[in-house]
Parts: C-alpha cells; sequence; structure tokens
C-alpha cells in the first residue's frame, strides 16, 4: 500500500472489519501465519506492543513491525500497551497504518493525537474495561478509533467481559451525540459466540487473535466473525 495514500484506503472500507492479533500467532512460522491470514480475508492486522509496566507481559516492538510490513497488503495497526507512549509513537508511525495508544498510559494524550495525525496516521484511544467512556470525549475531534477492552490487557486467550457490549452502545450514542463519525473497536475474548452481539450493537472492527489462529480453518473463522453464515 503506498505510504502517501495508505490513511485514505483504510478509512475508504466500511463493513465490520476483522483484525488479526498477531500475539496469539505461531512465532515459528510468522511470515506464513501472517500470509495465511491475509488470504483467508482479515482487513487488518493488531500489533499489540506491551512493555511489561503498562501491562504484567513483554511482546515485541519495531523489529517484528519492520519484518512483517513488507509481506502484508492490508493496514497494520500498532496498539502500544505502554507507559508514556508518547516517548514511543515516532518509533512504531512511519511502519504503522494506525497509532493506538492507552488514555491510562499517556501523560500527554493531546501530544500523542499530534503526532500521530500530523504523520497522516489515523489515531485511535483504547479504554481499559474499568475506564469510563468520558475520559475520551475532550479528544473526539482528533480520533479515528475509539478501541474499547474486552478483557484485562496483557495476555491473550482471556474470557470476554460481557459489560463490553453495552459499552459499545454508550459509545455509539457518545460519538452520535457529538455528531462526529468515529469507528469502535472490541478487542479481547472476541470469538464466534459474541461476536454478533458486538456487531449488533455498533461495532465496527473485531479484533481477534486466539480464535483465529487456533482455528482449523481461518477463511470460515473470519467468514463466523463477519457474523455470516
Amino acid at each position: 500500500m503506498n505510504q502517501i495514500n495508505r490513511k485514505e484506503e483504510v478509512i475508504r472500507r466500511d463493513n465490520v472489519r476483522i483484525a488479526a492479533s498477531v500475539l496469539n500467532c505461531n512465532f515459528l512460522h510468522l511470515a506464513d501465519e501472517l500470509k495465511n491470514v491475509q488470504d483467508a480475508g482479515v482487513d487488518l492486522i493488531h500489533l499489540d506492543v506491551m512493555d511489561g509496566h503498562f501491562v504484567p507481559n513483554l511482546s515485541f516492538g519495531v523489529p517484528i513491525l519492520k519484518a512483517i510490513r513488507p509481506i502484508l497488503k492490508v493496514p497494520i495497526f500498532s496498539h502500544l500497551m505502554v507507559i508514556e507512549p508518547e516517548n514511543l509513537i515516532e518509533k512504531f508511525i512511519i511502519e504503522s497504518d494506525a497509532i493506538i495508544f492507552h488514555i491510562e498510559a499517556s501523560k500527554k494524550p493531546e501530544h500523542c493525537l499530534e503526532l500521530i495525525n500530523n504523520a497522516n496516521r489515523l489515531a485511535g484511544i483504547a479504554l481499559n474495561p474499568d475506564t469510563a467512556l468520558e475520559t475520551i470525549a475532550p479528544f473526539l475531534n482528533n480520533i479515528y478509533e475509539i478501541l474499547i477492552m474486552s478483557v484485562n490487557p496483557g495476555f491473550g486467550g482471556q474470557g470476554f467481559i460481557s459489560t463490553t457490549i453495552d459499552k459499545v452502545k454508550r459509545a455509539k450514542r457518545l460519538i452520535k451525540d457529538a455528531g462526529k463519525k468515529i469507528v469502535i473497536a472490541v478487542d479481547g475474548g472476541v470469538n464466534t459466540s459474541n461476536a454478533c452481539s458486538l456487531i449488533d450493537a455498533g461495532v465496527d472492527i473485531l479484533v481477534a487473535g486466539t480464535t483465529i489462529f487456533r482455528s482449523k480453518n481461518y477463511a470460515d473463522t473470519i467468514r463466523l466473525l463477519r457474523c455470516l453464515k
């Protein structure tokens, strides 16, 4: 995807999108895993960057992002689960189509958004399960995505927090009342059993890792996540 037009290409898609979380793939065969899930119809690659401080786990950094960029045709959304993301955004921004940071982790959210938007990338703010939606109300003019965590962040394979569905509905109302066009994503415990309820609630992007990468048929699973029979 041409770097200059990358942001416009991502925004142009308006159906429910499925993002595959790299955290849950087989890293021994990373390139094959990514090519297979892309061929199976996934819309985005979701890269969870963990620092061992904001969340109790470590994942990967810029070298992995640079390694996978050339083999992917779909956009990469980098999810910075790190303390003070304002210090890392510029390292990830060149190879990413979107940068998502946690409102709980940043001392300078306005600066984060400025860095992302000035680089012509999509900006997103993530919310932990216990974080109120109203926390991000001041930033609605400058974001593309609200990422609602449906598990406590840090590890893959956790159970879905059912109150997320109501939070999605409230986020949809918040966006409508503000007169904005902002997409809603949900990350954590997303599977073929709750996907339809999330879509009905107003989700635009479903982030799934374990559900996709541990399935026998990626294409069938992605179709079910879209709520298609």
